[in-house]
């Protein structure tokens, strides 16, 4: 019996031994395939990245031969600094360097982005590059050679010693010693190198460019959680603020605020508020919840949100757009100063299309853009900036507008509302030169009502 047993199972489980084999066998093949795509990957980046500094330096180099009063090369030159510089941050972005201190050559390669994105956007017959911006070109020139220099010394170790990128990123993820790595040591180099820089003079348009907010921009004294408390308590209409909890965030840095969270009815989350600690300006207002069904309109949720405004001193806004998402309407409005929306003052109000309640406001941008302006009568008259069009483009509405450009400035323009092939636009044309500052797309033509019932008619 045992053997008759034997003799069957014998053949199954030598079946399933070659089974278990082929499987495990093609099991590491698969293994081995994606781990040579992976390393492939790695070293197409990182010799990508070398070439395209190279081509960096070069390029630099070339910007600079030209004559001074030879504006378009030197447009033409500033796009391919930009272009190729985007490339490099690209590849950089594909290798695996997270866990590594490597954000200053990202800041550097950032910023000569920046500056030359944004001196070759602007008009350069009428604003050439000065003097320091030249000494700026020089002196990324000579830095772009040094770190070109670093990364051909890697290359050719790389390579001379068939170092795999695979190894790094087993080094970083568990954290072993970097000492022993030379691709590790050598981007810890060339990232120490970088910090060690002297601090170039990049010029105002990229400091303007790369400026982040900070509560110092904000007008008022400081408050306390007590004033915080009070102003919730205002804000929600009840005296009640034995509930109320404040946390402060950020102490002693440029982000310094205080989060309040209060109770709902009907609500596990509860409401929750972020105002500065400079000023006591509201920032952030949440009462999410599901909200099931929809019985407003387009119209409806705009009303609902325009009184909230109204009933909390947002005044003078006018919506400027719309779009809705689980039966919430997300709305945007922009402050009207006489005939222009400032679109730089502008409000987020989230409203449940159920029954109109808000349960959302971010007034971040409102507050930290809010000053007093003056606007002067523009230089060109609507139908000379409406030449700046495409003929095709029919216009059904025009009004003006502030915005802020490519270039960080605050221009006043003619905001013009139409449609154009097949969709709905939005195109904003500079009042004084005439340059198109830029263009939003609404939506398509056949939704128009839609997308444009939150913006009134303006002529």
């Amino acid at each position: 019996m045992y053997k008759r047993l034997s003799m069957i199972m014998f053949p199954i489980l030598l079946l399933a031994l070659m089974g278990t084999g082929v499987w495990g066998y093609l099991e590491h093949q698969e293994k081995n395939s994606v781990l040579i795509k992976a390393e492939n990957q790695y070293q197409r980046a990182f010799h990508d990245l070398s070439y395209h500094m190279e081509k960096l330096h070069s390029e630099l180099g070339n910007t600079l031969a030209v004559n001074s009063t030879s504006q378009d090369v030197y447009k033409k030159g500033l796009v391919n600094v930009w272009r190729i510089t985007s490339q490099a941050q690209n590849e950089i972005s594909q290798l695996p360097l997270t866990l590594l201190p490597f954000n200053k050559t990202d800041e550097f390669l950032a910023n000569i982005s920046n500056f030359s994105y944004r001196a070759a956007v602007r008009d350069l017959s009428k604003r050439p590059l000065d003097e320091n911006e030249l000494k700026t070109l020089s002196t990324l020139y000579d830095r772009s050679a040094e770190i070109s220099k670093e990364l051909r010394s890697m290359q050719s170790k790389v390579i001379q010693n068939n170092l795999r990128w695979m190894d790094v990123e087993l080094a970083l993820a568990t954290q072993k010693e970097n000492h022993d790595n030379l691709i590790i040591d050598g981007f810890t180099k060339m990232d120490k190198k970088v910090g060690e820089y002297p601090e170039i003079n990049w010029s105002p348009t990229v400091m303007n460019v790369s400026q982040t907010r900070n509560v110092q921009m904000l007008s008022g004294s400081e408050v306390t959680p007590e004033n915080v408390k009070a102003k919730a308590a205002e804000f929600l209409g009840t005296p009640d603020t034995s509930a109320f909890k404040v946390v402060e965030n950020g102490a002693g840095t440029e982000y310094h605020s205080y989060s309040v969270s209060a109770p709902k009815a009907g609500s596990h989350d509860g409401i929750h508020m972020d105002y500065s600690k400079k000023g006591g300006h509201l920032l952030w207002y949440s009462a999410s919840r599901d909200v099931k069904q929809k019985t407003l309109d387009v119209r409806g949720a705009r009303d609902a949100a325009t009184q909230f405004l109204d009933e909390h001193n947002y005044k003078n806004m006018t919506a400027v757009s719309y779009d809705e998402f689980n039966n919430i309407a997300n709305l945007t409005f922009a402050a009207r100063n006489k005939d222009v929306t400032n679109y730089l003052e502008k409000v987020n109000v989230k409203v449940a299309m159920d029954n109109g309640e808000v349960t959302g406001l971010d007034a971040s941008d409102y507050e930290f853009d809010k000053k007093d302006r003056q606007f002067k009568e523009p230089r060109l008259s609507v139908d000379e900036a409406k030449k700046t069009l495409s003929p095709k483009f029919q216009v059904d509405s025009v009004s003006k507008a502030l915005i802020r450009n490519d270039i960080n400035e605050e221009v006043l323009c003619y905001q013009f509302v139409g449609r154009v092939n097949g969709g709905n636009y939005r195109i904003f044309v500079n009042a004084e030169s005439g340059a198109e500052e830029k263009t939003e797309h609404l939506g398509p033509e056949q939704t128009q009502t839609q997308a444009q019932a939150p913006v009134p008619n303006q002529t």
